[in-house]
């Protein structure tokens, strides 16, 4: 396997197998696998490695010739590191044309602030979310972190340059690399605001900086070139290094299996957590003796991390173009695009990068001979350029194709929609059941008559009780309930969570309810269903009504609260009209079921509250929901009151 052309320090297998250890948490992240929704660090790896491999090969140009040789470096970086993504952006531009063309026009935008490396500041600038999972993704949104490294590399070696003039004591500019990245954490920290969207604090240059410099830093010390006889002068045991490797390794992967792209944990401790663990498996690799090195430089994953950049180029559009899902993973589509992503990243390797990185521009330029050789070079140059471009089409197109035949029913992503402040469309009328005439009005209830609380939930509702969202344990539902009287309080809340479809192998919500009925609960009900319904029934035989009836035939006479459904999408299977549509059926319901309220929550949610993927909430909006849901209990079934008269409650 040819190594990368990389003058100034010696070749290391195993820090190729650990960039494709990176690579894989990445896809495993983007294709939503279940135990891996903290692998986006596999992007903080990235950064570390970078830092450390960039500072490394600067500091040996130093040590030769007394200078940097900034120009050589930049055009090699240009060489390395252009090519392949303007390959990846051209077929990406065309594909959407031809296929997608609703897409152009952002996509038009990407293309311009990726080509000049700074898609992490255009997706700030212009308020956009990394996180808005249900949100339609566009194919270049990966980018931002090339934009990062490549901000780097053209401002870390004038830095570099100073800390040398500065000093020439390594371990000096090392303390004061390290104090640069603490400075770039305690800005991710402070620009961190916990149950808010976190792009800001994950895409920054300034936030993201430690990442790079604790690798830089390294790298001051413990170079690439370190030799056996430095190493036993170094250490006490060259196994010390491999046994600090390998618990770094185990933190990564924990920290992938463990968190998740809004686990506050990661901002920032847990990123300097993941960078001080990359740091360490690199020192190991280093070694020149070390059996991590060798483990991680086998063939398989070397092959991998070779092509690391390339695979990263790739595997989001790919993923992107042809159907991300949204929960869960659809494992038949999920291999196509990940044997589709290694496909296209081997061609792209193997006929564009590796052939310029090994100079075959400069020799096409510098070939001897008449001019029509020299013509004739160059038209073989285009035309090899042109068949892989044309291969790497083909191999798209053709999973175009295959893809939506695997996948049959699943609905394109939904757009994020552009509503007036108040949502058009049918609104939700109560209907009274029988009111009583009272000769004066008594005064409003603070209590409820429900001891008992039963509550069933999907991911809308997640944020209630959760510190991540609610920092303040007195905010969240379960004592904002005990505060209208509720004794006992049973959440049951999944992602993805419906009335009759499973999900992952968690139950459904009249599995869950059969449960505690089983179990001899007698008590109050409350349900926020309804959002993954109205999207499942659009490819079941079981409507919205049946599954009302359904849920209520299940709990059986005891009260029901139920929450109504919002979103703010136009189209796609959680749009608004579809929620508007379940609302109505709630009220039908309402009528034939006198032990049920409906909640009308959508009539209090505001705008603001919703985060860009138009279905869930900011804390402040599941402050107030929480809040709102134990009101409405107390309005529905109140303490020495009879229910309430209307259907529906606010």
């Amino acid at each position: 396997m040819p190594r990368p052309v990389e003058s100034g320090h010696r070749y290391v297998p195993g820090l190729d197998g650990l960039r494709a250890v990176a690579v894989l948490c990445v896809i495993a992240f983007h294709l939503n696998v279940r135990w891996a929704q903290g692998g986006l660090l596999g992007v903080g790896v990235f950064f570390t490695l970078s830092g450390y491999l960039i500072t490394d090969l600067l500091l040996s140009h130093w040590d030769r010739y007394g200078n940097l040789g900034l120009g050589t470096f930049w055009l090699r970086r240009a060489r390395r590191l252009l090519p392949a993504l303007f390959l990846m952006l051209i077929v990406v531009g065309i594909w959407v044309a031809l296929f997608d063309a609703s897409q152009l026009a952002q996509v038009r935008r990407q293309v311009v602030s990726a080509s000049l490396y700074f898609a992490n500041w255009s997706t700030i600038a212009t308020h956009g979310s990394y996180f808005a999972r249900f949100a339609a993704p566009l194919p270049l949104d990966h980018l931002w972190s090339l934009s990062i490294e490549e901000q780097f590399y053209l401002v870390w070696p004038w830095l570099l340059l100073l800390l040398l003039w500065l000093s020439r004591s390594r371990r000096l500019l090392a303390l004061l690399t390290l104090a640069g990245a603490a400075g770039s954490a305690v800005v991710m920290g402070h620009l961190y605001h916990r149950g808010y969207d976190p792009t800001r604090a994950y895409e920054g240059t300034d936030t993201r900086a430690f990442g790079l410099l604790i690798g830089a830093a390294l790298a001051m010390v413990w170079p690439t070139r370190i030799s056996r006889s430095s190493l036993r002068r170094s250490v006490h045991s060259p196994a010390l290094l491999d046994l600090a490797g390998v618990a770094g390794l185990i933190v990564i992967l924990v920290l992938v299996w463990r968190t998740s792209s809004l686990s506050p944990f990661i901002y920032p401790r847990g990123m300097i957590l993941l960078s001080l663990a990359t740091a360490a498996m690199v020192a190991a690799v280093v070694n020149p003796s070390s059996m991590l090195g060798e483990v991680l430089g086998s063939r398989p994953l070397r092959w991998i991390g070779v092509r690391s950049y390339g695979i990263y180029l790739w595997q989001w559009p790919l993923i992107v173009l042809w159907g991300r899902q949204h929960t869960g993973v659809d494992w038949p589509r999920a291999a196509l695009q990940v044997a589709a992503t290694m496909v296209v990243a081997g061609l792209s390797w193997r006929y564009v990068e590796e052939p310029i990185r090994q100079g075959a521009l400069g020799r096409l330029w510098r070939r001897s001979g008449s001019g029509a050789a020299v013509a004739r070079a160059r038209r073989r140059a285009f035309a090899l350029s042109g068949t892989v471009a044309g291969a790497v089409a083909l191999v798209v197109a053709g999973l175009a194709g295959a893809l939506p035949a695997l996948s049959a029913g699943h609905t394109a992503p939904e757009e994020i929609a552009h509503l007036p402040p108040r949502l058009t469309g049918p609104r939700m009328v109560a209907a009274p059941v029988i009111a009583r005439p009272t000769k004066r009005a008594l005064p409003p209830p603070t209590q409820t008559s429900c001891r008992a609380v039963v509550y069933i939930g999907d991911s809308t509702s997640e944020g209630e009780t959760s510190s991540d969202y609610i920092p303040n344990p007195r905010k969240r539902l379960g004592a904002q309930l005990a505060r209208v009287g509720v004794n006992t309080f049973y959440p049951e809340i999944s992602g993805a969570r419906s009335i009759i479809e499973t999900f992952e192998g968690n139950p459904n919500a009249a599995t869950v309810a059969q449960n505690h009925i089983s179990a001899g609960y007698h008590g109050c009900w409350i349900l926020a269903l309804g959002t993954n319904d109205v999207d499942n029934a659009t490819t079941s035989p079981i409507g919205l009504r049946p599954r009302i009836d359904h849920m209520m035939g299940v709990i059986h006479g005891q009260p029901v609260l139920w929450i109504d459904a919002i979103t703010l999408l136009s189209s796609g299977p959680y749009s608004e009209a579809g929620m508007q549509q379940w609302n109505q059926q709630l009220l039908s319901a309402c009528q034939r079921y006198r032990n049920m309220r409906v909640y009308d929550w959508a009539a209090h949610a505001q705008r603001k509250w919703f985060i860009p993927d138009g279905i869930h909430y900011y804390s402040p909006g599941y402050v107030a929901r929480s809040h709102d849901i134990a009101k409405g209990l107390v309005r529905a079934f109140p303490q020495n009151r009879p229910p309430s008269s209307d259907c529906l409650v606010h």
